[in-house]
Order: C-alpha cells, then structure tokens, then sequence
C-alpha cells in the first residue's frame, strides 16, 4: 500500500506533519478527518528507482549518523529535531532521503527501529535490533554509541586488509599488463624477424608467438571465455550450496584462511557480547548474530548451537560440538557462563582475535612478497628467453 506524507491542522489550529498509509489521497484524507484534523496536503511519497538502486551509504557515513544522533539525544534535543538536522548536515542524497522518510513515518506514529527496517541495505538486521531495545529500554543514546564503536570497528578492520592486500593487487595488475603488451606489440616484431631465419625456434618463443596469435586472433572468443566464466562463478556462489563452498574455501585458503577465521570469531564474539550488554536474550541475540557473520559454515553451526540452547543445554557444550570454535573461545565463554559476567568475556575474545588479525595482516603483504617477487622473476626469465634464445642461435649461425 502507498504512503502518503501530509500536513493538516489538529483542533486548535495548529499545524501537524506525518505519513499514512492509504489506497489513495482521499482514504488518507478520510482517515485524517476521523482523528479530527483539517487536511492541508497529502501528497504521495514517491520512491526513486536510482535512489533504491544505484546509490549507497558509506560505512563512514553511517557512523557519522549514529554518533551525532546519539550526541544530540544525550544533550536532550528532540528526536524530530535531531533528524532535521541531520538531514541539513548530510552531503549524501540517498541518505538525506532516507532520513527524510524515517521522520515521516516516527512523526505518523511508527516507531524508529521500524522506519529503519525499511531500508535494510543500510540498516542491517544487527543495527534495527539493537535500536528496538534501546528504545525499549530508554537508552537509545547508549545503544548508538555502542554500535557507533562497532560499526568503526568493521570499519578498521576492512581498511587493514585493503592496505594490505593493495601492494599485491598492484603488482599483479602490473605484471598482467606488461605481459599482455609485450605478448601483442613487441612479440610480433621479433616473430617477423625469426621468421626469416632458418633457425629452429626454442620452446618459450614458440610458446609468446602462439599467445600472440590466439591475442591478435581469437580474442573475441577468450573475452567471451572469460566473461562467461565469471558470469558462471557469480551465479554458483549466489546459490546455497555455492555459498557454502565458497565460505568453506576461504576458511582453508592458505594465509587467507587463518585471518577469514579470526575475523570472524572476533565479530562474533564482539557482537554477541554487544547484544547481550544491550540486553538482548542470548536467544535472540544468537539469532542476529547469525545473519552478521558473513560465512554460512559458521552461521549454521551458530544456528545449531541456538537449537541447543533453547532445548535447555547452555552455550559452552554445543559451541565445543560444534567444531568450529578454537578451545580458547569455549573456555572463555564457559568462564563467563560460570561467573555471570558472559558480556566481558566475550569482549575479552574479540580483544584477542582482534590483535591476531591485526598481527596477521600486517604480516600478509610480507610473507607475499617473496611469491610475488619469484613470479616476476619467472615471468622475466620466461620472456628473456622467448625473445633473447633465437638471437643467440642466430648469432651462432651466421659466424659458421
């Protein structure tokens, strides 16, 4: 059903603003009339498909919002007022229209965490649960400090490890790119050199002279190759059992594997340990943790250890069934059982985890380098010898 934003006056003439949802103006404006207000406007809120689809709020965003909204509220400034200004402050269209809509629908009587469940691309499963017990509770302001100071630490750690792996990707794409200009534009002027020779070619001149002519010839087909391949791929992983191999591949990926796990252990641990400090039922809070962790494998065995638990078994036992939680974290969290204090202990994991992968990531870039140091050289060795053997024998040949 469409949504109508609309001005109208109560009985004391005084001006109200809000949303309601309706078939159309006239049902809105009857169902105005009932609650005893003077419709002044109605007008449709109309959804852009570019806005829905094209556009995005950064991460940085997003925790520039929770942090001033939290700020504002902690100073006492009404909520409506707090999203007005936010809506001034923000550079983002998307996200001003986001804002806009939300203060629409809290001035109509909806609650904030449901306005914000509208725009789940944004505002994640995690984010409207913990925003429903702080206003649940009255302490809206600490519940966005605190997802304000984990949504900076995904933030961090997703910087780490694009610093990282940005010295690999560049010289990767370096080497690509210098093999495939030297394959098309250099190779064939050495081809017609050779060609007039009688000597007989090695192998790796043989082996540039072929990929140029598959290059220059058929590149059509290894585009479409390509292309289809990727294509393919995307497709497989977008399935279940897709997913499922290819969050078990990261899992055992050499160097990769290890950080993948960390990570994912410390969100774990951080974000139960945020929800059940916010006070949210370890149930429930199982069951959000499970669509934040981003690998399937470890999502189901969070899922089953939540069946466990509300079949009476505590979190300890099932989390060592499991087998995919290291010794050090069950032990932690069944000390934490034990003493009552489940929160900090949990926090006292992610604080682990999270020194591993920060050490993990700093070492990457430095045990890659070799491997991408003797690929270059390879990959040197191979194209000297392509251009430089046939020289040699003709050189040869012609003092005989």
């Amino acid at each position: 059903m469409p949504t109508f934003t609309y001005k109208a006056r109560d009985l004391d003439g005084r001006i109200i603003t809000g949303s309601l949802h309706g078939a159309t103006q006239d049902a809105v404006a009857a169902e105005l009339n009932s609650q005893g207000f003077t419709p002044v406007r109605i007008q449709l809120l109309k959804k852009s498909r570019t806005t829905y689809f094209m556009s995005s709020v950064s991460s940085e965003e997003l925790i520039v919002f929770s942090r001033q909204l939290a700020t504002m509220i902690k100073a006492g400034v009404s909520f409506i007022q707090c999203l007005d200004t936010l809506e001034a402050q923000t550079g983002n269209k998307y996200l001003k229209h986001i804002i806009n809509t939300i203060k629409a629908e809290v001035e109509g009587g909806a609650a904030f965490s449901a306005a914000l469940e509208k725009f789940p691309r944004v505002f994640n499963t995690l984010y409207a649960s913990m925003v429903r017990v702080g206003e649940e509770a009255g302490v809206l302001d600490e519940i966005l400090d605190r997802l304000s100071t984990l949504l900076e630490h995904e933030a961090l750690t997703r910087q780490r490890v694009k610093t990282a792996v940005r010295y690999p990707i560049i010289v990767l794409s370096a080497i690509t790119i210098a093999f495939f200009f030297l394959t098309a534009f250099v190779i064939p002027k050495f081809a017609s050199l050779y060609a007039t020779s009688r000597v007989a070619l090695p192998w790796p001149t043989r082996v540039l002279i072929w990929l140029n002519m598959a290059v220059t010839d058929y590149w059509w087909a290894i585009f479409g190759v390509a292309a289809a391949t990727v294509i393919s791929v995307v497709l497989y992983i977008r399935t279940p059992t897709g997913r499922w191999q290819l969050d078990r591949l990261k899992l055992h990926l050499p160097l990769v594997g290890p950080i993948v796990r960390k990570a994912t252990m410390s969100r774990f641990a951080r974000i139960l340990s945020t929800l059940y400090r916010s006070g949210i039922p370890l149930l429930h809070g199982l069951d959000v943790v499970t669509g934040t962790l981003g690998n399937v494998i470890i999502a189901r065995a969070v899922g089953t250890i939540k069946e466990s638990i509300s079949e009476g078994s505590g979190l300890t036992e099932p989390m060592e069934k499991s087998g995919v939680f290291p010794p050090m974290v069950t032990q932690m969290v069944g000390v934490g059982e034990e003493t009552g204090q489940l929160d900090e202990m949990l926090t006292k994991v992610a604080d682990y985890f999270d020194t591993e992968v920060e050490y993990s990531i700093r070492n990457l870039a430095t045990t890659i380098e070799p491997l991408l140091l003797a690929v270059l050289a390879a990959m040197i060795l191979f194209l000297a010898l392509g251009i430089f053997l046939p020289m040699w024998d003709m050189i040869g040949a012609m003092r005989r």
